[in-house]
């Protein structure tokens, strides 16, 4: 029996074997479709990723092999791709860019030793059960993020999309009046080629469905034909650049030679000032890999009405970012234009996934020439389009309607990351986040609640006819009791009695209080004797069980003047037939 139950405690650790179990055949032909689109589609991405992160194109197919293998088998989700991803791709280049130089221009050795950190900083937050530590990253702070990173990749690529030269500067202001310096040196070729392919992305996604349409009538709206853009702008630009022999005519720069062949077992260095300057940046590659994964998956499994393991997705993408260190590549995170591809095709399992990396694999080895000739000014135009399709301005607009300080955080985050870099944007954000939460807290609704006529609710006086009684005051506190809000409660309650001369019963309604720390419950108590000095005896009803464990943990309940009622209602019959 105990062998059992450690087996089947094994299994739920690895959830590709129950769906091995539970496969069926019929499932395997969506599988085998949605792979190889999904595959298809990955290619061009890959390389264009791999460039944006300042490594060479292989990086980026080495990148979509044992990640994408390990978090299909011990991943949560069934249709979430993970591999090389835009944000994480830029998060690794700003890195990179920084450390580079002070470590000989080890640009691999330095983002293998990034994903490695990356993975035990995951699977560390799953061992010591620190998961909740994302949520710290708030709507607002990666909207606001995920704007600012979209700019940032855009402006990042104006070079290979004009063909001109790079310069020194790594902020993009400084990029632009560098790009805007030397406008006169554009290579013509490089941005005709760029201006065609983001007309060639832009006319497959709006037309690609009414086309297919004709010929298919029962095409969906969000078929994947509608994102096979890349592919085809990839394949064409490539074609046109070796028939046209454009890079020796027009000095156009491409992909050049990519190495046949499956990666080969790398190890990180092991630099103890490496692991120490690096350690933040990985920190924080991590958290925000982990919540775009999370938020892709969690997206895809409420249509299909099933839910993620947040724990075993912890585990999923630490062992992936693990394995990506060990073969060659860089961080890893699901990707939002993939998993969507794949599940818009049809894949059912994660076995569409090993076919993606199986397509992957044969492109390695067999068709790595077809990528030489890929230019430049291609790749930089897939990935503008790609990032531009995941940016959300409305929501600006939209915070600012239902909480402002929502959009001032949305907005802070977007120019700190613009103006200081990612790392530094990122905990403006959260700390922007924490910094209002606490002022709101601090600041709680203490309110004087009534009986709605002949029923057992309860109800703000303010807002709502309610019955109240002269002699007892009932106040209900919308806020947790703790060190920021204490001393403002207590100066609240101070003036509700003063502005009732009468009252002889103050009854505190916690329906709302979870939790109290141990500036509160002084609180409570010294209210609890000031009170007791006027006359006035202070109840307390709805108490919740944690609340209540810390109550009794203290002097408070035996020192209480009053009562402690289950519920508002009860206390309010026996306080009126006390007065």
């Amino acid at each position: 029996m105990r062998l059992s139950t450690r087996i089947k405690s094994w299994r739920r650790y690895v959830p590709i074997l129950d769906v091995i179990k539970r496969y069926r055949r019929e499932d395997f032909p969506h599988d085998l479709v949605a792979g190889i689109v999904v595959g298809v589609i990955t290619v061009p991405q890959a390389v264009a990723y791999a460039f944006l992160a300042g490594l060479p194109a292989q990086a980026g197919l080495y990148a979509c092999l044992a990640p994408m293998v390990i978090y299909a088998i011990l991943g949560s989700s069934k249709q979430l791709v993970v591999g090389p991803v835009a944000i994480a791709a830029l998060m690794v280049a700003a890195t990179v860019g920084e450390f580079a130089p002070q470590y000989s221009e080890e640009y691999l050795g330095i983002t293998t030793v990034l994903c490695l950190q990356a993975g035990l900083v995951l699977l560390l937050l799953r061992i010591s059960n620190m998961g909740g530590l994302v949520n710290l990253l708030s709507h607002p702070v990666i909207v606001g993020f995920v704007n600012a990173a979209a700019i940032l990749i855009v402006v990042s690529q104006l070079n290979a999309f004009t063909g001109i030269a790079r310069g020194t500067a790594n902020d993009p202001f400084n990029r632009l009046a560098d790009l805007l310096q030397a406008a006169n040196t554009v290579n013509p070729a490089a941005l005709a080629v760029g201006v065609a392919c983001l007309a060639g992305l832009w006319l497959v996604r709006f037309s690609a469905i009414p086309i297919a349409r004709l010929f298919f009538k029962n095409i969906a709206d969000g078929h994947p034909v509608a994102r096979a853009g890349p592919i085809i702008v990839a394949v064409a630009a490539g074609f046109a650049v070796w028939a046209g022999g454009w890079e020796e005519s027009y000095g156009l720069a491409t992909v050049g030679l990519v190495p046949a062949g499956l990666p080969s077992l790398t190890f990180p260095v092991f630099d103890v000032d490496l692991w120490i300057d690096l350690l933040p940046s990985s920190a924080m590659i991590a958290l925000v890999a982990y919540v775009e994964s999370f938020t892709i998956g969690t997206t895809i499994a409420t249509k299909q009405h099933t839910r993620l393991n947040s724990n075993q997705e912890l585990i999923a993408l630490g062992a992936a970012n693990i394995g990506a260190a060990f073969t060659g590549a860089y961080p890893v995170a699901g990707s939002f234009s993939r998993t969507s591809v794949n599940y818009q095709s049809g894949g059912r399992t994660p076995v569409s996934s090993l076919i993606c990396a199986v397509v992957i694999i044969f492109t390695l080895l067999f068709f790595t020439p077809l990528i030489r000739h890929l230019p430049h000014a291609a790749l930089a135009a897939i990935i503008m389009v790609s990032v531009v399709g995941v940016m959300d301005l409305r929501s600006f607009r939209d915070h600012w309607k239902i909480y402002r300080e929502d959009t001032v955080t949305q907005i802070a985050t977007l120019v700190t990351v613009l103006s200081f870099g990612v790392e530094t944007g990122l905990l403006t954000g959260v700390g922007l986040s924490i910094a209002f939460f606490v002022r709101r807290s601090s600041k709680p609704n203490v309110a004087i609640v009534g009986r709605i006529f002949n029923t057992e609710h309860f109800r703000t006086a303010k807002r709502h006819e309610v019955e109240t009684y002269p002699h007892i005051a009932a106040v209900r506190v919308d806020e947790n009791l703790y060190f920021a809000n204490a001393n403002q409660i207590e100066n609240k309650l101070l003036k509700i009695v003063q502005r009732r001369p009468r009252t002889k019963h103050l009854l505190l309604v916690c329906s709302s209080v979870n939790m109290i720390d141990i500036t509160g419950l002084e609180m409570l108590l010294r209210i609890n004797g000031n009170f007791d000095v006027l006359g006035i005896k202070l109840h307390l009803s709805e108490v919740k069980e944690e609340v209540m464990q810390q109550l009794q943990a203290t002097d408070l309940i035996v020192s209480l003047t009053g009562s402690i009622f289950f519920t508002t209602d009860e206390a309010m019959k026996a306080l009126v037939e006390r007065v």
